[in-house]
């Protein structure tokens, strides 16, 4: 009863605008709820996880060359999940609405990349593409993106998630040739020289870049990895006010949606600023579209607002043709005329 109730009261302080909103948090919170303080240098250190492949075979990782500013992994989120590692596939658990939001973050993955590759195979739409799931955790949405026919990736820092992952899609016949995992971190694949290059059309990062400490070498590797007009895909939770009161108070603290602690206000993305970090690291963003989560039944729906969660695409761009050699190295033609000009 007090969850249905809390819920109504969520679903209308998203009808409000932020100013509204930021009254009630105000007094209910105290006015000094959403004083942020800049956000610390991270300086990290990360000892990475053997790479397993699908037969769970240890594969040696490259040893990084990049700073421990420069790695992604936040061996704090690391030693949370672990302790989550076995929960994965409870669907009424810690991750239930990780196991909804599929209903809207799969046909968004696919429809975008029938948009940009046609000729698909009826009842294997994704047939013949090669997807990375960046923090895979269990596998919960790699499994359904290889059940659409793609040829999947699933890596995660954290060994016993991927543990939980292969466990899980052994009992799947049909799995076994669409999907594997490693246990290894999004650098570490970039870093594999020219096997790390241009291998994947399409990767996806859910619910993962606001645990990650360095959404600049997220972005970089991503690049890397992808083919040209490959496509990213990220879902993610915004950081404006409301999302500190719905994604932290009331999904944390109150409803126990998600365990407390899970997520860190100040690691949260803007739509804009994402976009703006995609783009400097040479991507076009082509859609972005709000989420919203109903905690009454457990269903996610698109909304108009992205101030809480949103899903974002975007391309890696094709590379220019080059020009033709010896269109390259013919002469002006003004010159041209005038050296047949001096024969006559």
């Amino acid at each position: 009863m007090y969850s249905k109730k809390f819920g109504r009261v969520i679903l209308g302080l998203c009808t409000h605008k932020t100013t509204n909103v930021s009254t009630v948090v105000q007094s209910t919170l105290g006015r000094n709820a959403f004083s942020c303080t800049a956000r610390k240098h991270r300086t990290l250190l990360f000892q990475r996880t053997s790479c397993l492949d699908v037969h769970q075979h240890a594969l040696p990782c490259q040893i990084s060359t990049r700073s421990a500013s420069q790695t992604t992994v936040d061996p704090n989120e690391v030693k949370r999940f672990q302790s989550l590692a076995s929960k994965w596939w409870n669907e009424q658990g810690e991750f239930a609405a990780l196991h909804s939001m599929n209903d809207l973050r799969v046909p968004f993955i696919r429809d975008n990349l029938l948009n940009v590759h046609r000729g698909h195979q009826p009842g294997k739409p994704l047939a013949g593409l090669r997807i990375l799931d960046v923090g895979c955790g269990g596998g919960l949405l790699t499994e359904p993106l290889g059940r659409l026919g793609a040829d999947m990736l699933g890596i995660d820092p954290v060994a016993d998630s991927i543990g939980t992952a292969r466990l899980h899609s052994s009992y799947d016949p049909d799995l076994c040739h669409q999907v594997c995992y490693r246990a290894c971190t999004l650098e570490d694949l970039s870093e594999e020289g020219e096997e790390g290059a241009g291998r994947f059309d399409a990767v996806v990062a859910s619910e993962v870049v606001e645990h990650l400490a360095d959404l600049e070498t997220f972005a970089f590797c991503c690049n890397h990895v992808l083919k040209p007009g490959g496509s990213l895909f990220i879902t993610t939770i915004s950081k404006t006010r409301l999302s500190y009161v719905l994604g932290i108070v009331a999904a944390e603290q109150l409803l126990r949606i998600v365990p407390s602690g899970t997520h860190d206000w100040d690691k949260f993305i803007s739509p804009v600023e994402l976009e703006r970090l995609l783009e400097s690291s040479g991507f076009s963003v082509q859609s972005i579209r709000g989420m919203l989560y109903n905690p009454v039944t457990g269903n996610w729906s698109w909304t108009g607002s992205t101030d809480i969660n949103y899903a974002l695409h975007a391309v890696k761009p094709r590379e220019e043709p080059q020009p033709d050699r010896a269109e390259a190295v013919s002469p002006d033609p003004e010159y041209q005329a005038a050296a047949t000009a001096g024969h006559h």
